[in-house]
């Protein structure tokens, strides 16, 4: 059988991003249990603000189309989401808007988000680890989007502190945990392709 093809990606394209550590981290685990992955960064996919006068005007963005028909190669997904104001980024939040509103002929509404499974992750600087952030992404994912989630979210506190030179997880108790999240995602993965 082959392997799952999963994206991952972060919900900040800052510098030197914690959130953007964390998903290098996670794109690594997942290699190492026997993922196909692709670690994207949204910068690369540049929309403007969601506006539907926008869309009616000029149609859906080309970046936009592009995010959609890349998740449709996978079969799951890593978020990692910085934590905004107890919510998750804007830039998140817009990215998903936009491929919301793609349509693919043949296939049911909301096609990047409802034929994959997806795992969240945060990181952040507070002892919370991004937690409220990610309850509020969650909600969002499966209630507006209708995307299967998996229940663990990797939430990885006092964030500046938590990684190696090299990337890793220096908690164990943190990186097991990551590592178990993502081959469950791997596993669900697999089962859906």
């Amino acid at each position: 059988m082959p392997s799952p093809k999963i994206v991952v990606l972060a919900g900040s394209i800052r510098v030197g991003s914690i959130n953007e550590k964390l998903a290098a981290a996670a794109a690594r685990a997942l290699s190492d249990a026997g993922a196909d992955v692709s670690h994207i960064s949204l910068r690369d996919y540049p929309l403007p603000l969601y506006d539907a006068d926008l869309q009616a005007r000029e149609g859906i963005p080309a970046p936009a189309r592009a995010l959609v028909d890349l998740f449709l190669e996978h079969r799951g997904a890593f978020v990692a989401s910085p934590e905004y104001n107890a919510s998750f980024s804007p830039l998140l939040k817009n990215a998903f808007d936009w491929m919301s509103r793609v349509n693919v002929a043949g296939l049911p509404p909301l096609p990047a988000f409802k034929t994959k499974v997806f795992a969240l992750g945060a990181a952040s600087n507070g002892a919370l680890g991004g937690l409220r952030g990610l309850t509020q992404l969650r909600a969002m994912m499966e209630l507006g989007l209708g995307a299967l989630v998996l229940p663990e979210m990797v939430a990885v506190g006092n964030a500046p502190e938590a990684f190696s030179a090299d990337g890793a997880l220096v908690n164990p108790r943190a990186a097991g945990f990551l590592e178990a999240v993502v081959a469950r995602l791997a596993d669900h993965a697999e089962r859906l392709a």
